[in-house]
């Protein structure tokens, strides 16, 4: 057995080689059991039975005995359905708004600033941006309801507005897509936040220090060195804050319930599946809403890889010997 083990792996037979690929092969396997098993309970069950869900017209009126296959019934019925232009109209303004000027935009100016400040001075600013994210949520709106509430309950209203001479009214139906993207922007951008600090601080300094030497401004230092180096993590967050927010209903249900025109593809397909004032809760219809919003989603992200050039991204590095 010892001069077998001892034979380089061609010399060996044919079956012996088998048995060894197949020893490394179950190590492998038993290694990856437990991330496989959540996978498929958790993530690749749920998709399939959802994608069944939403071909049937299940429902409160059918209950779960007398249900029919309609196969694709449930999406044509989206595709005609006069609230779809306007709740996809509501989705990508509201995700891009979001994104551009807070999840992405404010967290990378915060991480910018942070950075060039003193380290105490830069974790103690840090940590005051997790705050929204670590309160609890309606304990977090209600203070944003409390902010634009009509005078003299409203903080903007009698501490700015009123004093400035301006009429009073109550903000959240005046402009509910502002606060809105304030109250998801606010938590969003912490996330970020914590990333690019991180990309930020992790560049070697020998770059930052031979900028300064070759006379560069700090516009430059960022445009031409910082950014550059921190497309993977621009991706990381781009993307998941992009699935994050298509997905993601909770304070918008907490702060208007998709009234004075709030309503996106998350909370309808939530409102018609799950909650809704009369009670005739659609599974189907809503698997259906699920369903192409898990499209709209992929499909994003792989606009996202392809314009971040992600294939140049998770290449190896390429190491030159002189």
């Amino acid at each position: 057995m010892a001069v077998v083990d001892a034979l380089p792996a061609e010399a060996l037979p044919w079956w012996r080689r088998a048995w060894e690929n197949l020893r490394s092969a179950s190590s492998a396997l038993a290694f990856m059991a437990p991330a496989t098993f959540l996978v498929i309970t958790f993530f690749f069950i749920p998709v399939v039975l959802i994608i069944g869900i939403s071909m049937t017209n299940l429902s409160t009126a059918t209950g779960f005995q007398n249900w029919e296959w309609v196969l694709f019934e449930n999406y044509r019925k989206i595709l005609t359905h006069p609230n779809t232009p306007k709740v996809l109209r509501n989705t990508l303004m509201y995700v891009a708004l979001t994104l551009a000027f807070f999840n992405v935009g404010m967290a990378l100016v915060i991480a910018l600033i942070t950075t060039h400040l003193p380290r105490r001075t830069g974790l103690f600013y840090r940590a005051l941006w997790l705050l929204p994210r670590l309160t609890p949520s309606v304990v977090y709106v209600m203070m944003w309801k409390y902010m634009a509430a009509d005078a003299p309950y409203g903080i903007i209203n009698r501490h700015i507005l009123q004093p400035l001479g301006f009429k009073t009214t109550n903000l959240l139906p005046a402009y509910p897509w502002v606060f809105v993207i304030l109250v998801n922007g606010f938590i969003g951008a912490s996330f970020g936040m914590v990333i690019f600090t991180s990309a930020i601080e992790s560049i070697p300094r020998d770059y930052l220090m031979a900028s300064l030497v070759d006379g560069c401004n700090v516009w430059q230092r960022i445009r031409y060195i910082i950014l550059p180096m921190i497309r993977w993590p621009l991706l990381f967050v781009t993307t998941y804050q992009t699935l994050s927010l298509l997905t993601s209903f909770e304070q918008i249900l907490l702060l208007t319930g998709g009234q004075f025109g709030t309503m996106v593809w998350s909370l309808w397909a939530y409102e018609r599946a799950l909650s809704n004032y009369w009670g005739n809760f659609q599974w189907g219809f809503g698997a259906a809403l699920a369903t192409l919003l898990v499209v709209i989603g992929i499909v994003m992200a792989v606009v996202y890889m392809r314009y971040f050039q992600f294939e140049e991204l998770v290449q190896e590095p390429k190491i030159e010997a002189l």
